[in-house]
């Protein structure tokens, strides 16, 4: 039987070796892949190669101008920063309504993924200035911590990482959501079952068999957080106003309001080159994780 399988396989691996290539039906892709990406990319970087606004000489400086000024430096360390503690509250926020998903019935698995999705038939602004009202001195936050004693005069979580990062957290949760929780719904529950029987507490069956299994999905969540929340322009201006300054907003200001195409070129380069250094980062743990 062992020699049959070798023949099998063996077999298959010629059919797939002479099978004619498929790169016309790849093709169409590609070819948008490099108009619309990659094109992009190559101008982008053209442009960071150049000395002065108007561009009118190469040279490193803009280069210089960002890697030798430790204010620009700060600010891509709180950019990286304030994703992953966003990725953190997601994650902890995702974990606990994975295991509610766990425990329940179709019925309600299809009535928790729904209001998981309808977040996202809102636009990101408008659930933005929502948290504006939540967040306020005279918002829900505010008011509920001077009904129970917490305060003896109102706040505002507005202008603070604090409530950056929870309104962050809320918008982002349906991105950590959605492939954590279509992993999860895959989870054999005689393996749960298994486990219990055997003596194995909650927390152990959590950490050794239910957060084991989920590591596709919490990987891919985690990814997608932290590159959208990373690149949440509209938040960390709405939310941060003036006095918290990450990465899209000197893009912003760079481009739009200064005019220096080469600097606002060179931090947005940074600024995808640290994002997808991190994403390497936890993909690796992650595939760590399932090994």
């Amino acid at each position: 039987m062992t020699a049959a399988a070798s023949d099998l396989r063996a077999g298959a691996v010629a059919r797939l070796r002479l099978s004619p290539p498929e790169w016309p039906l790849v093709a169409p892709l590609g070819l948008i892949f490099v108009g619309f990406f990659l094109a992009p990319l190559a101008l982008l970087v053209w442009t960071s190669m150049h000395a002065d606004a108007e561009m009118t000489r190469l040279g490193p400086e803009s280069w210089m101008r960002f890697l030798g000024d430790p204010f620009y430096l700060k600010v891509a360390a709180d950019t990286l920063l304030l994703g992953l503690k966003t990725v953190a509250l997601t994650l902890v926020l995702g974990v606990a309504i994975g295991l509610i998903f766990l425990e329940a019935s179709p019925a309600q698995r299809t009535a928790l993924l729904f209001i998981i999705i309808l977040p996202l038939l809102l636009s990101v602004v408008v659930r933005t200035f929502a948290w504006i009202v939540i967040l306020g001195s005279e918002g829900v936050v505010s008011n509920a911590a001077l009904a129970l004693g917490l305060t003896s005069a109102p706040f505002s979580l507005l202008q603070t990482e604090l409530g950056l990062i929870i309104s962050l957290a809320q918008i982002e949760l349906p991105l950590m959501l959605l492939p954590l929780l279509s992993v999860m719904g895959r989870i054999d529950p005689n393996l749960l079952d298994a486990s219990r029987a055997l003596g194995a507490s909650r927390w152990r069956t959590l950490w050794r068999v239910i957060l084991p299994l989920s590591a596709p999905g919490l990987t891919a969540g985690c990814l997608l957080v932290f590159a959208s929340s990373t690149a949440a322009f509209i938040s960390q201006s709405v939310i941060g106003g003036g006095r918290l300054i990450y990465m899209p907003l000197v893009i912003w200001q760079q481009s739009i309001v200064v005019y220096n195409w080469p600097f606002a070129a060179v931090v947005s380069l940074c600024l995808l080159i640290s994002v997808l250094g991190v994403i390497g980062v936890i993909h690796w743990l992650g595939r760590r994780v399932r090994a």
